[in-house]
């Protein structure tokens, strides 16, 4: 396993769970709800605070980048899904707070983070076979389709289609390196083409919803899909013998991550608390726009 991978891995988690809870208030200074992919992002380039909450994104990304190469992907993912407790202590900051059994929900996520640490092998081989060129464009059209369908649902389903569209970003990633011939130009362009449903996704959720009901879910599908992807078909290792330690430390993360989502009457989660903000502050307030509603 490469430390700098891991570390590179947490860092980026560290600036995805901040952004999403800037993201968050970001999206809900509007009253209008995002359901037009080039109507949001004509907002999205002229609002400054929407461009840092990018411009974080785009560092933890190459930092994101940087963990896939050098770790197989259901490590880098899981260290990426520690965004999340990042996410769960910021989110004061828009009004919503950890309750008791959500820490316990964190340390499971950590739990699992190490056994996935201790038990991975050596990351599979950067994949230049043009034949994935398509594979990974067939996912962006899918994806394209199913925001279309589902852009008027719930925050539930809307993260597990933004986590379906970062996990398409990640295996993407896999593809791009040197030397760099028209296959990996090919794959590389399908990597913000994923992004960018992605982010859109994932601002519909938040706009309506609880930052944990349309994040956990997200993490768990950026998590899980790419992991299973990594180990059947782009030959990430497993250390001799572990192979129960990390399935068990994936089935934790994720597990501990959808935890944190649960509705508030299971004890877990996010709470909201009632109090005044601004639009220029991200302080505790109630969001514009349509009542909030549960996922499913």
């Amino acid at each position: 396993m490469s430390w700098l991978g891991l570390l590179a891995g947490l860092g980026g988690a560290l600036l995805f769970g901040l952004g999403a809870v800037a993201q968050a208030h970001g999206v809900r200074r509007s009253a209008a709800r995002p359901t037009g992919l080039l109507g949001f992002l004509a907002t999205s380039v002229r609002d400054p605070w929407t461009m840092g909450v990018v411009a974080a994104y785009l560092a933890g990304f190459v930092l994101h980048a940087v963990a896939i190469w050098l770790l197989p992907l259901y490590l880098a993912q899981a260290a990426t899904a520690m965004s999340f407790p990042v996410t769960a202590l910021a989110v004061a900051l828009v009004g919503e707070r950890l309750r008791a059994s959500g820490w316990l929900a964190v340390v499971v996520v950590t739990a699992g983070l190490v056994l996935l640490a201790a038990g991975s092998g050596e990351a599979g081989p950067v994949v230049t076979d043009p034949a994935f060129v398509p594979v990974v464009w067939l996912g962006v059209v899918v994806l394209a389709a199913l925001a279309l369908a589902g852009r008027n649902l719930g925050a539930g389903v809307l993260g597990t289609l933004a986590g379906l569209g970062y996990a398409g970003s990640a295996i993407a990633v896999r593809g791009t390196g040197t030397p760099v011939d028209l296959a990996v130009v090919a794959v590389a362009l399908a990597v913000p083409a994923y992004s960018v449903v992605a982010f859109w996704l994932y601002s519909l959720g938040l706009h309506s919803d609880q930052v944990s009901a349309a994040t956990a879910p997200m993490i768990v599908g950026q998590t899980f899909v790419p992991s299973l992807v990594g180990v059947l078909l782009l030959g990430d290792g497993v250390r001799e013998g572990w192979g129960p330690a990390v399935a068990a430390g994936l089935l934790l993360s994720t597990a501990g991550a959808a935890w944190l989502a649960a509705p508030g009457t299971t004890g877990a989660g996010l709470r909201r608390d009632d109090a005044a903000a601004t639009a220029s502050s991200p302080g505790p307030a109630a969001r514009p726009g349509p009542a909030p509603r549960r996922s499913p």
